[in-house]
């Protein structure tokens, strides 16, 4: 029965359904413990655990569906050592290098180029379907005949797989499990335990609140994973309505940035803040028409039958629609990227796909094009659009429930149906996202780019036993495949690890004042709740760091954020283990808000490649400041430095990509 129904049919709020009990202590120790139980967490513990090492993994949600990649992937990006593929794994890093003008992060990309094929093989041998078994597709031109792989965006460098992910999750789960994985459900990680309770010293450890019951959890580790994935509510909250970002979810807090932080970790690209496709007025991701992503190349028309034409990057038109899909080829030494990696600067032009008219916003407002628009799959090869609506739609998870399926039982036929584009000012069709707030009129939301932690070749950070995986904490790095190789990748590393580390006792005081401050919204009595203290969060980020920032400004916002939480915030009120969860998310929230608003200070140069603009230092893109910045929390206040944006070939590592990772990746016994 529903919440609602509940109420509607008794008259009064349901009790709460598990035992509370506060305070009590529950005791895990293992080799490595990982944090977060999406698809790089997931990884990370069947990697460690193959190896020989004890694993526990604590989730904020469930891990068999939880996580961004939880309810499964259409598509996976980064497998360029798969047999058909034209692009090598330095073809591959440079592409992105040169796409975020440096500001990415290339020893995790080059990792990801190297294991990436690999990774999804091993999804095929737990039960993922990777390949067209059934022919479905055969003799279409993303089909390889021989290997029965799909491809996506290029045909011709095949170094994006299309697959049936659809139960990628449960499967790994169920290989976590039969690898004897100890897993924790309902648990918000609150703090890293670090040795002598010392910020800086090696991590041994993490707390957490369980969400249900209230308890908390002493996780002894040698080592540390965290995989906690990207910073949402951040900048935009409005549960009620369509959240934030239908592409984010509600747990995607900041934990992992804030327990790294109070460690003493270092982080970079915290200051990279800039407008993203979401606003809480956008639509189900795409359940409007639109060409970008996944259904890049669906034709689009105007009310009239007009086709908008796509455009090569020099300007010209590629052919009528159906030659979409077989595209020109890239500029020579090029290959089409895709969607979706966690490039948030515009793609250099030899690894740009085709896009629509980028003139289309003038053209409306002229009338050479009717509004509304449509997205007219008839338009399409057949096998193409059974690929976009039947494999890509009904495998990826944001899509194949409210979409495909919802979109199915509705009456929408692809063979016969348009999908109507959002109409709204002509300006809001700069770009080819229409339902990320596009047709709307609606100022889109701002969000980090490519923040995270700062690693080294092992993906291990500045604080010792403790490593990252996944699209964030990694800083640079992108989507579900990239993910679970990186998690791979340090599910190895922490493993190896810990066969030489010694477990450590917590130190007492650490623990006796994370308890003090993680429990004091239980005693709280006439405080705000966690949902008005994250909006008033919001509030402080949209006033005093937008997307362009001054000295005064932020510094203010740094002295209303602090207030906030020193007042309100030690004032904020739960009253059950859900809403203490939320509330010290929130706390979370607050840290990373600080940490972006420092960063920023310590750029005193606007910069292009992170959307990065101050009004007090509007000389764009100085040489002074074309370098990373790296920040940690010391003693008491932040503390930057400068750091260049070659440093993972530089010394101690070696001069190239593939000597790094010999030394460092490169698979042990």
């Amino acid at each position: 029965m529903l919440w609602y129904d509940y109420i509607k049919k008794t008259g009064k709020v349901p009790e709460w359904p598990y035992k509370v009990e506060y305070g009590k202590e529950k005791v895990v120790e293992s080799d490595v413990l990982v944090i977060g139980g999406g698809v790089a967490g997931c990884r990370a513990a069947i990697e460690a655990a193959r190896r020989g090492a004890s694993v526990a993994v604590a989730e904020r949600g469930s891990v068999k569906r939880g996580g961004q990649g939880g309810a499964g992937v259409d598509h996976w990006h980064g497998a360029v050592t798969n047999p058909c593929s034209k692009v090598t794994p330095e073809m591959y890093t440079q592409a992105f290098i040169e796409s975020s003008k440096g500001y990415t992060n290339p020893s995790a990309r080059y990792i990801i180029a190297k294991e990436g094929w690999d990774t999804l093989r091993e999804c095929e041998d737990m039960g993922v379907q990777i390949r067209d078994e059934d022919d479905i597709f055969k003799g279409a031109p993303f089909r390889d005949e021989e290997t029965k792989l799909l491809f996506a965006y290029d045909y011709e460098s095949r170094n994006c797989i299309r697959i049936f992910g659809h139960n990628i999750k449960p499967v790994l789960h169920k290989t976590m499990l039969e690898l004897g994985v100890s897993i924790y459900n309902r648990v918000c990680i609150t703090s890293l335990l670090t040795e002598g309770g010392k910020r800086g010293a090696r991590v041994i450890g993490a707390t957490g609140v369980n969400t249900r019951t209230g308890e908390f959890c002493v996780f002894k580790a040698k080592a540390v994973v965290i995989s906690t994935g990207r910073v949402g509510r951040l900048f935009n909250f409005s549960p009620e309505v369509n959240q934030f970002s239908s592409m984010l979810d509600m747990n995607l807090s900041g934990q992992g940035f804030s327990i790294g932080w109070r460690a003493g970790a270092e982080f970079l690209m915290m200051e990279s803040v800039g407008v993203r496709g979401a606003s809480e007025n956008n639509y189900v991701p795409y359940s409007t028409g639109n060409c970008s992503n996944t259904y890049f190349g669906t034709p689009i028309v105007d009310s009239e039958g007009r086709e908008v034409p796509y455009l090569k990057t020099d300007g010209s038109r590629v052919g009528e629609y159906g030659e979409i899909f077989e595209p020109e080829k890239p500029e020579e030494g090029g290959f089409y990227i895709g969607v979706g990696v966690g490039l948030h600067q515009p793609i250099a032009k030899k690894y740009r796909l085709p896009d629509i008219d980028p003139d289309i916003p003038n053209k409306i407002a002229r009338g050479e094009y009717k509004l509304p628009l449509y997205a007219d799959f008839t338009k399409m090869p057949e096998l193409e659009r059974r690929a976009l609506f039947g494999l890509m739609i009904g495998n990826e998870g944001k899509t194949r429930v409210p979409i495909y399926r919802n979109y199915t039982r509705w009456g929408f036929d692809p063979d016969k149906d348009m999908l109507l584009c959002p109409p709204g000012e002509p300006m809001n069709f700069r770009g080819s996202c229409w339902w990320s707030g596009g047709g709307k009129g609606v100022l889109n939301s701002m969000s980090i780019l490519g923040s995270g932690y700062l690693t080294d070749w092992r993906l291990q950070t500045t604080v010792e036993g403790l490593f990252v995986a996944g699209g964030q904490p990694v800083n640079g790095s992108g989507c579900h495949g990239e993910a679970q190789t990186t998690g791979r990748y340090a599910g190895r590393q922490a493993a190896k690890y810990s066969r030489t580390a010694h477990h450590a006792e917590p130190d007492p005081s650490q623990l006796e004042a994370e308890k003090e401050r993680c429990y004091a919204p239980v005693r709280a009595e006439g405080g705000i709740g966690w949902k008005e203290l994250n909006s008033a969060i919001v509030r402080i980020m949209e006033d005093y760091c937008s997307q362009h920032r001054s000295e005064n400004v932020l510094k203010l916002g740094i002295k209303r954020m602090r207030e906030l939480m020193a007042n309100e915030g030690s004032r904020a009120y739960a009253s059950n283990p859900h809403e203490l969860g939320r509330l010290i998310e929130c706390f979370g929230l607050a840290d990373v808000g600080e940490m972006i608003m420092e960063a920023s200070l310590a750029r005193r140069g606007s910069n292009s490649a992170l959307s990065f603009y101050r009004t007090d230092y509007p000389n764009l893109d100085e040489p002074e400041w074309d370098c990373f910045i790296s920040i940690k929390l010391g003693e008491n206040e932040a503390e930057t430095s400068k750091l260049p944006l070659d440093y993972y070939v530089r010394e101690p590592y070696a001069p190239t990509l593939q000597e790094n990772y010999s030394l460092y990746g490169a698979f042990d016994a």
